[in-house]
């Protein structure tokens, strides 16, 4: 596919209102690692979705042993998470078009208010002790129809808020921060569920919304309106077509998709795991959690001190490879802290894998086309995951959860195999496309005049 296509001279420049960023080279490594804090809005958007988020990783972790607790089935738990995302799988298409159409700082306002009300609801059932499963199947599948408008929107207006120079920081930062509260989160939840009950832990994350909130609203957003002379069902249709017929994207997407189909549902599992395999009960499920968050947390970090995308086609590769094999070894682990420790290079491989994706997809795609883009990338890695679940679910019922979690890893090796030999052809298209991106955006084409992606 020519690299003319895919551009349009209507694209209004990324972050033109941002600040200009020191070179690279003048600041110290500190200074490099959270360079994207230094946009006021992103700042904003990073302290009150760091409150937010530890609220969220509570209501995950109550919610799954609320589930647990109540009917004891791997299948009601597998179910619960089919409900949750697959609205994401459906809708999302439609959540990426709202995304180019309209201001993607007021949807994701609007998104937040939704999610503080559900979780309140939520919290409110528990607590009065009338919550029955149906209720939460019910609420879980509310959240992704939010999530399914929430996702592309946010993950698109990243860009608006520190310009393209400083997107690789501000996707690694905003990892770190959503996997910082992935450690916190599941620590205190286990130790609220424990003590007090679950419904607390459903009540800390509503309020805990109430600082995202405030984030966005003190925020100072420049809207530009785009073209709505295209029907939304044709705007839709470009966004599929421009995936489809982009190679690097659409191999990224699918590896993407593998990975939450097959390898993401062991997060589902866990209570399995932490109640009949471990034997650590509510705690032991929360120090489990976050001990994927510790090495989530430190790939996120890792990625925050890069300044550029060459090299993130390998990393993909080897992290994806990685997950697989870690993912192997705790299944078969019977010892708590030997998991604890398995589960580290987990959350490692699997947010580098994640992260590096979504850092390469968004420096290829046109700003105009972002919200859809971002809205497939969201159907990939929330939208397979019911499935996953689903699936994951069924299948530990007779062949347990060990032996479910080793199947899905295996498939992930078989994904990092293929993708790897496709990456030399794909690095060559993914270099002209980023060059191609960056010009557009009125921003020197920097490392990746010289050198290729690999």
């Amino acid at each position: 596919m020519a690299g003319s296509n895919i551009t349009s001279k209507d694209d209004p420049p990324v972050g033109a209102s941002a600040a200009k960023p020191k070179p690279a080279g003048s600041l110290s490594r500190f200074s490099l690692a959270v360079r994207a804090l230094r946009h006021r809005n992103f700042q904003l958007f990073f302290s009150g979705q760091l409150i937010s988020l530890i609220g969220t990783w509570m209501q995950n972790v109550a919610q799954s042993w609320l589930v647990y607790r109540l009917t004891g089935s791997s299948l009601l738990l597998g179910s619960v998470g089919f409900a949750s995302q697959i609205p994401v799988f459906l809708l999302a298409p439609v959540g990426g078009t709202v995304a180019d159409r309209y201001s993607r700082h007021r949807i994701v306002i609007a998104t937040q208010v939704a999610s503080m009300t559900l979780a309140f609801i939520l919290a409110g059932l528990t607590l009065a002790h009338k919550v029955q499963v149906w209720h939460i199947f019910v609420l879980a599948a509310s959240l992704g129809v939010v999530n399914a408008f929430d996702i592309p929107a946010r993950q698109s207006f990243i860009v608006e808020m520190v310009g393209r120079e400083d997107l690789i920081n501000a996707i690694a930062l905003n990892s770190s921060m959503f996997n910082g509260a992935r450690i916190i989160g599941p620590a205190i939840a286990g130790i609220m569920v424990a003590t007090v009950g679950e419904g607390w832990c459903f009540f800390v994350n509503g309020a805990s919304y109430i600082a995202v909130i405030v984030g966005l609203l003190l925020m100072h957003v420049q809207f530009q309106r785009r073209d709505h002379t295209v029907s939304p069902f044709e705007h839709m249709k470009e966004g599929f077509r421009f995936v489809r017929n982009t190679t690097p994207i659409r191999d990224l997407l699918l590896l993407l998709g593998l990975i939450s189909l097959v390898g993401m549902p062991y997060a589902v599992l866990m209570p399995i795991f932490a109640d009949q395999i471990l034997h650590v009960g509510a705690r032991g499920l929360g120090i489990l959690m976050g001990a994927t968050g510790v090495g989530a947390l430190i790939g996120a970090l890792l990625l925050a001190t890069r300044s550029g995308v060459s090299g993130l086609g390998r990393w993909i590769v080897v992290s994806t490879a990685s997950f697989g094999v870690s993912l192997i070894l705790f299944s078969w682990s019977r010892i708590f802290w030997l998991s604890v420790i398995f589960l580290v290079p987990v959350g490692m491989s699997m947010m580098v894998q994640m992260a590096s994706s979504n850092t390469l997809i968004q420096s290829m795609v046109p700003d105009r086309l972002r919200g859809r883009v971002m809205a497939v990338y969201s159907m990939m890695f929330m939208g397979m995951a019911p499935f996953g679940a689903l699936f994951a679910g069924a299948l530990a019922q007779p062949l347990g959860a060990p032996f479910t979690t080793t199947m899905g890893a295996i498939a992930c090796l078989g994904g990092s195999a293929i993708f790897g030999m496709r990456l030399p052809t794909l690095r060559v298209e993914a270099r002209q496309l980023i060059i191609a991106q960056t010009a557009a955006a009125g921003d020197p084409p920097q490392e990746m005049t010289a050198r290729e992606i690999s």
